[in-house]
């Protein structure tokens, strides 16, 4: 039972990053949009991954995160291993490709690949800092997934729909209409459901999410006004490309 309420869990975090990132960008505008070359690319690396695994049985042993192991590598190569089963593998690769595309398109593919490669090495900083590395570790990866990276770089666009929802508020002259608060609560339930994940399973997923939301609103500050297009603008753009 409480295997399936984690599963439950997580993949409610999924959806409401989903529908974030489909609200930020405009659900009509994906048809016209440019193809996502950073998302390609990152899904193919870890269909790569999995052929990998499937050729060479110690593919594992050798290119995964368990600090039991030595390599410098470990901490990249591990993202693009699967260990979650075939049902696990094939939810980590497709959350990957449509959380990249979200990414590549809103933040443009040098961002969105500076902030999943954030979501690779952030936690394990984090971890050291805290001392709670090895098997403590809040990252979800356990030692090899992409879940991780993916979760992360998901927050940053609920982080981004979030304030860009609070930049329209002190135009909305009758208060937020109901779209807009649809719009927020999907970006803050990211954030909150990730904190009362990680609080109450002590799942990594919840715990990543907060980090990639912190770290999304940053980047919002830093890359705008790109960061901060209104959904008229976006819209403007998709039909434009």
């Amino acid at each position: 039972m409480d295997a399936l309420v984690f599963n439950v869990t997580t993949a409610a975090l999924m959806v409401l990053m989903f529908k974030g990132g489909l609200a930020l960008l405009g659900e009509g505008t994906l048809r016209g949009r440019r193809i996502p070359w950073a998302a390609m690319a990152l899904t193919s690396l870890a269909l790569a991954g999995v052929v990998l695994q499937l050729c060479w049985s110690g593919a594992m042993d050798a290119l995964d995160a368990d600090p039991a192991r030595p390599g410098w590598w470990r901490v990249l190569t591990s993202v693009f291993m699967q260990n979650g089963g075939l049902l696990g593998g094939a939810w980590n690769i497709a959350a990957l490709a449509v959380v990249a595309a979200l990414a590549d398109w809103f933040w443009g593919a040098p961002i969105a690949l500076g902030l999943f490669l954030a979501g690779i090495l952030l936690p394990e900083h984090i971890d050291t800092l805290f001392g709670a590395g090895g098997h403590h570790s809040t990252d979800p990866r356990n030692f090899a997934g992409s879940s991780g990276a993916t979760y992360f770089l998901g927050a940053t666009l609920a982080a981004a729909l979030l304030l860009r929802v609070l930049r329209e508020l002190p135009t909305a002259r009758t208060g937020l209409d109901k779209a807009q608060r649809t719009e927020a609560l999907f970006a803050a339930g990211v954030p909150v459901l990730g904190l009362v994940m990680w609080f109450a399973q002590a799942n990594g997923h919840g715990l990543v999410s907060v980090y990639g939301f912190v770290l999304g609103a940053a980047a919002c500050l830093l890359a705008r006004p790109a960061a901060f297009r209104t959904r008229a603008a976006a819209q403007e753009t998709a039909q434009s490309a």
